[in-house]
C-alpha cells in the first residue's frame, strides 16, 4: 500500500513514516517558494516607498506573522500526514466544506500558475523579441513545470536543488552589478525614491503577499518527520527568502529609482535576467500547480466518488493552465483570484481553532494515525463552518483597514471558538470515507 501511496504522492491518504523526508531538504524548498520573482518585485515595491530602515522592519514584522501562522498550521499537516483539502473533513468543514476548501485551492492555484507562465512568457519575449510568440514561450512554460511536478514531492525537489542556488547565484550577480555603480551608504540611508509608505501598511503587503502559501503549509509539512523540523524548515525558509531575496529588491529600488524590478536586471545583466526570470518563477509555480492538484483530486474523491490520479491530472490541469495562459483568458480572473485569496485565511482559522480549541472531530483522528489510515466516517457538512467561513471571508474584502487576510483569520477563529462553546459546532449527516481497494490501488500505481 505506501509503494502505491507513494506514487500517487498520498493525495487521497495519510503520508506513511517511512515516506518522511529530512528538514532541510523541505526547507529548500520553502525557501524556493519564498525567493520567487515576486518577492523580488516586493522588495522594489516596498523600497520605492520606504526608507531602507523601515523596509527592514515591515519584512521582518512580516516573516514573523508568517512563520507563526505557518508553524501552527503546518504542526497540524505533519502530525497527521494529510494534506489540507483532505485534512478539512476533520477540522471543521466536513465532507462537503471539504469540497469546497479543495474546490478553491484547485482554482485559485491553477489560476496562479496561468498568470505565472503568462509573466514568464512575456518577460520572454522582451528579452528575446521575434524568437517565438508569446503565446509558445507560454505553452513551453507552463509544459516544462507540468513535466516536474507529474513526478510528485521528488521532482520538486531535485527542481528545488537546482533552480534555489542558481537563483541566488544570479540575484547577487544583478546586484553587484547594479550596487557597483552606487554608493552604498546612501542606498542605506537616503529617502524613499517614490511615495512614501508606512511601516504597518509594508507589513500587510509582506504577510498578504505569502498568506495563501500560508495557509496550504500543510501540502508541504506532512512530509516532515517532527514538529522540531517544521519550526526549523519555516524559520530557514522564510527568513532567507523574505530578507535575502527582499531586500536585494529595496536596495535596487532605491539605486535605480524605480519599482520596475525586472527592468533593471535585464538592463544591468542582459541575459542573465532571463534566467532570473526563469529560476524565479519555476519554483514558485510548481507548487502552485501541485497544491491545485491535490485540491481537485480530494473535490472530485468527495463531488464523485471517484479516485484521481494524481499524476494524470496534474498533467490535465497544467495543460489547461498553460492553454489559458497562452489565449490570455487569465486576465479576466485576476479579481476572482483576489476574491479567492481572501477567502482562504479562514480556512486556516477553522482548522487551527477546531483542531486545538474545540476538538469536535479530534479524537477521530486520533484513534486511526497510528495504524495510519483515515477514520471510517466524517460529517457530511457543518453548517456553522460555512457561516463563520463565509463571514470572514467578507468582512477581510470589505473592511480595508488593517491587514484584511489576517483580519479575516482571526475573526474565523474567535467565531468559531464562539460557536463550539455554545454547541453549534455539529455535522449534519455523516459520510463514509471511501477507502482505496487494493484493485484500485494497483489501478494509481
Amino acid at each position: 500500500m505506501a509503494r502505491t501511496a507513494h506514487a500517487d504522492d498520498f493525495a487521497l491518504s495519510r503520508v506513511t513514516p517511512e515516506a518522511r523526508k529530512p528538514w532541510f531538504g523541505i526547507a529548500v524548498q520553502r525557501f524556493g517558494q519564498v525567493s520567487a520573482l515576486s518577492q523580488f518585485l516586493l522588495g522594489a515595491t516596498l523600497g520605492y516607498s520606504m526608507t531602507f530602515g523601515e523596509a527592514v522592519l515591515a519584512f521582518l514584522f512580516g516573516s514573523l506573522i508568517l512563520e507563526v501562522i505557518m508553524c501552527v498550521v503546518g504542526f497540524i499537516g505533519q502530525r497527521e500526514g494529510l494534506n489540507t483539502a483532505l485534512l478539512a473533513r476533520w477540522t471543521g468543514f466536513g465532507e462537503i466544506g471539504a469540497s469546497l476548501v479543495g474546490l478553491a485551492i484547485g482554482i485559485s492555484l491553477i489560476g496562479w500558475f496561468g498568470i505565472q507562465s503568462a509573466i514568464s512568457a512575456q518577460s520572454l519575449d522582451a528579452l528575446m523579441p521575434g524568437a517565438l510568440p508569446v503565446w509558445a514561450w507560454s505553452l513551453i512554460f507552463g509544459l516544462a513545470v507540468t513535466a516536474i511536478v507529474a513526478f510528485g514531492f521528488v521532482g520538486m525537489q531535485w527542481l528545488a536543488n537546482i533552480t534555489v542556488p542558481l537563483f541566488l547565484i544570479l540575484v547577487g550577480w544583478s546586484v553587484i552589478t547594479e550596487l557597483s555603480r552606487h554608493d552604498i551608504g546612501e542606498l542605506l540611508t537616503g529617502p524613499a525614491p517614490g511615495p512614501t509608505m508606512s511601516v504597518w501598511a509594508g507589513t500587510g503587503i509582506v504577510a498578504g503577499g505569502l498568506i495563501v502559501g500560508a495557509i496550504i503549509t500543510g501540502d508541504m509539512t506532512r512530509f516532515n518527520r517532527s514538529r522540531a523540523d517544521v519550526v526549523k524548515q519555516t524559520v530557514l525558509g522564510v527568513s532567507l527568502g523574505e530578507f535575502v531575496i527582499g531586500l536585494a529588491g529595496v536596495l535596487l529600488a532605491h539605486a535605480a529609482a524605480t519599482g520596475d524590478i525586472v527592468a533593471i536586471v535585464t538592463s544591468s545583466v542582459g541575459f542573465i535576467g532571463l534566467f532570473i526570470v526563469l529560476t524565479g518563477t519555476l519554483k514558485i509555480n510548481d507548487w502552485n500547480l501541485y497544491s491545485s492538484t491535490l485540491g481537485l483530486v480530494n473535490f472530485i474523491s468527495t463531488a464523485f466518488g471517484k479516485n484521481l490520479h494524481r499524476v494524470t491530472t496534474t498533467i490535465v490541469l497544467g495543460v489547461v493552465g498553460s492553454v489559458l495562459a497562452a489565449v490570455g483568458i487569465l486576465g479576466q480572473f485576476t479579481e476572482f483570484l483576489i476574491v479567492l485569496s481572501v477567502a482562504f485565511p479562514p480556512i486556516a482559522g477553522i482548522m487551527v481553532a477546531e483542531y486545538y480549541v474545540v476538538r469536535r472531530w479530534r479524537p477521530d483522528l486520533d484513534a486511526t494515525r497510528e495504524v495510519g489510515t483515515l477514520p471510517a466516517t466524517a460529517p457530511r457538512i457543518v453548517p456553522a463552518t460555512i457561516v463563520v467561513w463565509l463571514v470572514s471571508a467578507l468582512v477581510g474584502y470589505f473592511v480595508t483597514w488593517g491587514i484584511p487576510s489576517l483580519l479575516s483569520l482571526f475573526l474565523s477563529m474567535v467565531l468559531y471558538i464562539v460557536a463550539g462553546k455554545l454547541g453549534w459546532v455539529r455535522g449534519v449527516g455523516v459520510a463514509t470515507t471511501r477507502q482505496a481497494t487494493p484493485v484500485e490501488e494497483a489501478a494509481t500505481a
